[in-house]
C-alpha cells in the first residue's frame, strides 16, 4: 500500500519577529518520481561527459565517433516521446535507458536497441506480461536474432511455430516481421502461463514444448531474474 499524505503546513506563532517555521510533507510518488529524475540525470550527466572527452580529443578521434552519443542521446528521447505503452515519462527513461545498456551486448546500433525496446515494452504491455520476462524469453530462444529458424521450423525472435497461422487463418502474416513475432510470442506465452493459474516455470515450459521439465524454464528465470530485472 502506497502512503498518501496530503501536504500539510505546521505553522507556529512569529516570536520577536521570527518568522513562521513551515514544515511539508510529500508523499512516497513524489519520493520516486524525484529518484527517477535523478537517476535519469545521472545517466544523462555520463553520457555528456562522454561527448565533452570526444570534443577534447577532436583530433585524433573520426568524426563518425565523436557523434555516437549524440545519436544515442536521440535515439532515447524520440523512444521517450512515442513510448506510447509508459504510464509515465520518466518510467519510459528509466526503463528504456537501463535495457539499452543490457541490450548492448547483442544489439549494437542504439536506434535498433530503443526502436526493439519500444516494441517488445508494448507487446508485452499488450500481453499483461512484465517485458523483462519477455527479453528473457527472446535471449534464450533466439539471442536476439530476427531472422532465427530453429531445426523444427520455429520462426524470429520468439521462435513460433508457423503452424499458428494456419490455426488462425491468417497464413500471409510474416513471422520473421518483428512486431508480428512479438504479437505472436507474446500471446502465446500469456495463454500458456494463464493456462498453468500463473506459474511462469509452468508456462514456460509449455511454450518451449518442454511440459514435464524445466530445463527451459530455468534457463529463461534464470536469465530473468539475474540480468533483465
Amino acid at each position: 500500500m502506497s502512503l498518501s499524505i496530503t501536504r500539510a503546513h505546521i505553522t507556529r506563532t512569529p516570536v520577536l519577529g521570527v518568522r513562521p517555521i513551515t514544515h511539508s510533507i510529500i508523499t512516497t510518488a513524489q519520493v520516486s518520481r524525484r529518484l527517477k529524475r535523478l537517476y535519469v540525470i545521472l545517466l544523462l550527466v555520463a553520457w555528456c561527459s562522454l561527448i565533452i572527452t570526444n570534443t577534447s580529443h577532436a583530433e585524433t578521434t573520426p568524426p563518425a565517433q565523436q557523434l555516437v552519443d549524440e545519436e544515442l542521446r536521440n535515439a532515447l528521447l524520440q523512444s521517450i516521446d512515442t513510448a506510447e505503452s509508459f504510464d509515465d515519462r520518466f518510467d519510459a527513461e528509466v526503463w528504456l535507458v537501463a535495457m539499452s545498456e543490457k541490450l548492448k551486448r547483442y544489439i549494437k546500433d542504439p536506434k535498433k536497441r530503443f526502436t526493439f525496446l519500444q516494441k517488445i515494452h508494448h507487446a508485452a504491455t499488450q500481453a499483461q506480461l512484465d517485458p523483462e520476462l519477455v527479453l528473457a524469453v527472446i535471449q534464450i530462444e533466439s539471442a536476439f536474432n530476427p531472422y532465427a529458424v530453429s531445426r523444427v521450423g520455429a520462426q524470429g525472435m520468439m521462435q513460433v511455430m508457423p503452424f499458428w497461422k494456419k490455426e488462425l487463418g491468417r497464413t500471409d502474416d510474416n513471422l520473421i516481421h518483428l512486431e508480428t513475432n512479438l504479437r505472436y510470442g507474446c500471446t502465446i506465452l500469456k495463454h500458456y502461463i494463464d493456462r498453468e493459474k500463473g506459474h511462469v516455470a509452468n508456462g514456460l515450459a509449455r511454450y518451449n514444448g518442454s511440459y514435464g521439465t524445466y530445463k527451459y524454464s530455468r534457463k529463461v528465470m534464470t536469465a530473468w531474474l539475474d540480468y533483465w530485472r
